[in-house]
């Protein structure tokens, strides 16, 4: 019983010290937006824009260690990944090519991701939302 004690309270110590650890949360300027029809933005905006645009709003438990560092780390990555705040700076070809991709994992459910849409219900993309998706995308790729 001692040690389990010694241990929680070694556990408690380590936690309240770990929120001493630095983490970049920052929101760069934006750059022009995606171009699509404005409810197909809207979902954009509603499912996907914490992770995947400099307009992220960071939740209180993104400023709790060790979740602040695994949410830090999935915005950085998923900005690097598709930003719809900085979408007209890649050329036609990669802007065919990430629409594709956007479609893809929306209608695998791969986006937002399992994780995500349980801590954010307004996340969820309905079925109607995924077919304006599917239908924008096909307008851009003409392959979808």
């Amino acid at each position: 019983m001692a040690r389990a004690v010694s241990v929680a309270g070694a556990l408690l110590v380590l936690l309240a010290i770990i929120q001493f650890v630095p983490v970049q949360k920052s929101n760069p300027p934006s750059g022009a937006e995606i171009d699509a029809p404005l409810e197909v933005k809207q979902v954009f905006r509603r499912a996907c824009y914490d992770c995947h645009s400099t307009e992220t709003l960071w939740p209180w438990y993104s400023s709790v260690a060790p979740v602040s560092w695994l949410v830090a780390r999935d915005v950085r990555e998923g900005r690097v990944q598709v930003n719809f705040t900085a979408w007209k700076a890649m050329d036609s070809e990669k802007e065919a090519e990430l629409i594709g991709e956007i479609w893809e994992e929306v209608e695998d459910g791969e986006m937002p991701p399992w994780f995500y849409r349980w801590a954010h219900r307004e996340s969820r993309i309905t079925d109607r939302e995924k077919a304006l998706i599917r239908q924008w995308s096909k307008s851009r790729t003409k392959k979808s």
